[in-house]
């Protein structure tokens, strides 16, 4: 298949990118390198292009005629997202519609969408299962939602065919090195704790210990990069054989707190990290924890990487590599 990758410069477009070379698929990546990175990209074709501008999407499409489309490219922080909601809405949802709309006009009928647990807001029950109550209570929560409801619109009307994924918490790294984590600014406890570290950041601010979890701090479901890839071929996989358009939860459907991460951490790297108290960010639910049953039963998809270690230990290797690089820059 060719399959266009949107945002395939970013930390999961990136492996998305080698996974599907690596299963011998032709790739085009369509990136504005914003928030993603040229080098990241490991083969394929690349296009430099904005999702606002329709006449290089129609481009991308009349030239490559891509049997499928994989979208990455959207803004992911919350708290970015409380204070300019426009951006969020522009480049989430308006942007996400000229691609559908190119997508229509050019008969790609066949859609993977990076979707994300904020859509379900404060939990009424945990593990959280596809049909818990969407409820997000932040604008980049609802941009994902309504991306969600505007596609079952478009399966109505024109039968573009969609999987949402909705990650839980995305994190570790190419086991071989090759890629990782490169958010600017970096939000992720995992790649937090390891830049502190490292000694790329002073300390990690633990933000509550009064919430009602073993240890007082939150928990989250923490899901290896490369296992979440796993779930997009899969899903396309399975959309192309029964042009089912579906929904699936991603998570290890297991949960750690933050001390449990900052502990694995300390443990997997032999180093002591330094920790600040915060007070409690407003909109952090005490415990998000994936129910991902759907996904196993209907994509056979069963994650590799679920031990928290191997998570770290990945990530790990990820942050002495950009470590050494960073200083070779300097030094240069």
């Amino acid at each position: 298949m060719k399959i266009l990758v949107v945002g395939g410069a970013g930390y999961i477009g990136s492996h998305m990118v080698k996974m599907l070379l690596e299963q011998g698929h032709a790739v085009v990546t369509f990136d504005n390198l914003s928030s993603g990175f040229r080098d990241a990209v490991l083969g394929g074709e690349f296009v430099k292009g904005d999702l606002a501008d329709k006449a290089r999407l129609d481009e991308v499409f009349a030239t490559h005629r891509p049997d499928a489309v994989m979208h990455f490219a959207s803004c992911i922080q919350v708290g970015e997202s409380v204070r300019q909601p426009g951006k969020y809405y522009q480049n989430n949802v308006t942007n996400t519609l000229n691609l559908l709309d190119a997508m229509v006009k050019h008969d790609v009928e066949y859609f993977i969408f990076s979707s994300t647990a904020a859509i379900f807001g404060e939990p009424e029950y945990v593990p959280i299962d596809p049909s818990h109550p969407k409820n997000p209570v932040n604008p980049y929560g609802r941009t994902k939602w309504m991306v969600e409801q505007i596609l079952n619109d478009y399966d109505d009307a024109y039968g573009l065919k969609s999987v949402c994924l909705r990650y839980f918490n995305a994190a570790g790294a190419d086991p071989s090195g090759l890629l990782g984590e490169r958010h600017e600014p970096e939000t992720h406890l995992i790649p937090l704790v390891l830049q502190a570290l490292s000694g790329r950041r002073e300390a990690i601010t633990v933000f509550g210990r009064d919430y009602d979890t073993p240890d007082g701090t939150c928990v989250r479901d923490y899901i290896h990069v490369v296992d979440l890839c796993t779930a997009h071929l899969l899903g396309l996989q399975r959309l192309m054989a029964t042009g089912l358009s579906r929904r699936y939860n991603l998570g290890n459907e297991s949960g750690y707190t933050v001390q449990e991460v900052i502990d694995a951490a300390e443990r997997v790297t032999g180093c002591i990290v330094r920790v600040a108290e915060g007070s409690r960010r407003a909109g952090d639910p005490a415990m998000l924890v994936a129910d991902a049953t759907l996904a196993r039963e209907e994509l056979g998809w069963l994650p590799v990487y679920s031990d928290l270690d191997t998570i770290i230990a990945h990530a790990w290797q990820w942050e002495m590599i950009h470590l050494q690089s960073e200083r070779k820059r300097c030094v240069a």
